[in-house]
């Protein structure tokens, strides 16, 4: 088998990018104890907490997603373009009580799943539904076959993976192996025997690949890179920790943003910084054509911890 093979890669591919406008600007802080000028007020860390466990237990409203921002030091809420009517007047409802501790944006484009995926795995001849995804990062587990991650949007409606559409089998999601809502993951085992070659590796589309040899957590303002075959290697910085996003499919809570850009057919993948895995693609809006962009990305290391898998 080709070494070009999507398993091979652990191709990333993450989903689109949110566009959202520029980020307002806090009164500073004056030099002058005597001037009568207004101050930024400064919420504790355990406050804007307090804000986002309300915001995740509050009605799902599709098209909206919130982040604790430590640069604006407020919980930045986003809502696309499909928040409009009664959907518009119940997340204000929602924030009005939480007052200067959230800030509202729009974005100019939908906030969406993309199950679409990559080139890396599509689903098989076994399977009742056609769909393509992008394997994450290849895993090893103690006792049990090698597999693959992937993002639970796409394992959950999909068991049976494929090298090509409708092809013969080659990874199988076992029982209580997808995850989604809530959060956005899934595991693909490959056979006990037979398995195509699977190194841990990442490609980045200009005929190389990255060796993936652990996994962390994601660092704020950390420099990362994402993998997709719809826009290929794209980079930018972690701009959020812990964010909530409710798609039309439900909430997921917990998840990496990022500036990276990404478009349908790269969702499913690796975020990755060097040699180490970061998080599987969720969802996102927008495109890879110069604006802003936003996407949100499953840390990696709940899935493994969910597993009991290494990456391998």
């Amino acid at each position: 088998m080709q070494r070009s093979a999507p398993l091979r890669r652990a191709a990333a591919l993450a989903a689109t990018a949110l566009a959202l406008l520029a980020a307002a600007t806090l009164t500073p802080y004056s030099a002058d104890a005597s001037a009568a000028q207004p101050r930024a007020v400064r919420f504790a860390d355990d406050t804007l907490a307090a804000t986002m466990a309300t915001l995740d237990s509050s009605e799902q409203i599709p098209g909206t997603a919130w982040v604790s921002d430590p640069k604006s030091n407020k919980v930045v809420v986003t809502a696309d373009p499909t928040v409009t009517g009664e959907k518009l007047t119940s997340l204000n409802a929602v924030l009005k009580p939480l007052g200067d501790t959230v800030e509202l944006k729009r974005t100019t484009t939908e906030l969406k799943l993309f199950i679409r995926g990559g080139d890396a795995i599509y689903g098989s001849s076994a399977s009742s539904l056609r769909g393509r995804c992008s394997l994450g990062f290849n895993v090893k587990r103690a006792g049990l076959p090698d597999a693959f991650l992937t993002a639970g949007h796409c394992g959950g409606p999909i068991k049976s993976w494929a090298e090509t559409d409708g092809g013969t089998e080659i990874a199988l999601v076992p029982a209580n192996g997808s995850s989604f809502p809530g959060d956005d993951y899934a595991l693909a085992a490959y056979p006990a025997a037979g398995a195509v070659a699977h190194p841990s590796e990442v490609y980045l589309y200009n005929g190389s690949t990255q060796a993936i040899t652990g996994a962390r957590d994601a660092v704020i303002d950390e420099a990362v890179q994402r993998s997709g075959s719809t826009t290929g290697l794209h980079g930018g910085t972690v701009t959020g920790l812990n964010a909530s996003v409710t798609y039309k499919e439900g909430r997921v809570t917990g998840l990496i943003q990022t500036n990276v850009c990404a478009e349908p057919g790269d969702s499913g993948g690796a975020l990755f910084a060097g040699t180490q895995a970061l998080g599987l693609t969720s969802g996102g809006s927008g495109d890879c054509g110069g604006g802003p962009a936003v996407t949100y990305y499953q840390p990696v290391t709940e899935a493994l911890s969910a597993f009991g898998a290494t990456i391998g």
